[in-house]
This record gives structure tokens, sequence and C-alpha cells, in this order.
């Protein structure tokens, strides 16, 4: 992969990490700044303090907004934006 595929892809990656920030922020009703998310940040626990109710409004914004279906068993996806990145746009992921 080339320095502008890696630049190419990281710009690709913000973007989504922002898009998925502004998500959470606007559907959750959260009265915080969307940039204040760290892109590694934990959603749940000491991260943002999500809860079931919240994952539930996730699953139907990030279906509505990004066209792909979580199902229980995709849990582990909202560990961070980061996670969830990934599991929207699978050519963000780091090659095995």
């Amino acid at each position: 992969m080339t320095i502008d595929e890696l630049r190419a892809k990281a710009a690709h990656r913000r973007q989504t990490c922002s898009q998925i920030k502004k998500m959470i922020v606007s559907r959750l009703d959260l009265e915080i700044e969307p940039g204040w998310i760290t892109d590694d940040q934990p959603l749940f626990g000491r991260g943002l303090e999500l809860d079931s109710l919240d994952v539930l409004e996730l699953y139907v914004a990030i279906e509505a907004e990004f066209g792909v279906a979580l199902y229980d068993s995709d849990m582990a996806v909202f560990g961070s934006v980061s996670r969830l990145a990934d599991e929207v746009d699978p050519t963000l992921r780091a090659p095995a």
C-alpha cells in the first residue's frame, strides 16, 4: 500500500468516526460535543456511560444511517467508536 493510499484510508476512517460520533450525540441527545468523544473511548462504563436502551437506539440509528444490520451477537462492536467504524465499513479494518 502506498503512502497516498494510507493517507486516503486514514482520512476515510476519520470521516467515518466523525459521522458515528455525530450520530451518537444526536440520536441519544447527549449534551456534549461530538469532538469530545475519542475514537477508542469506551461507550459503556467509565466511557460515555451508555446503557442497554442507548444500544437499542444505536442499533436502529446504524441501520438507518449506514445500512448495516447488527445483531445481539455483535455487542462487542459497541466497545468504541473505532470498533463501530470497523463494523459499518469493513474496508477500515486493519489487515489480519
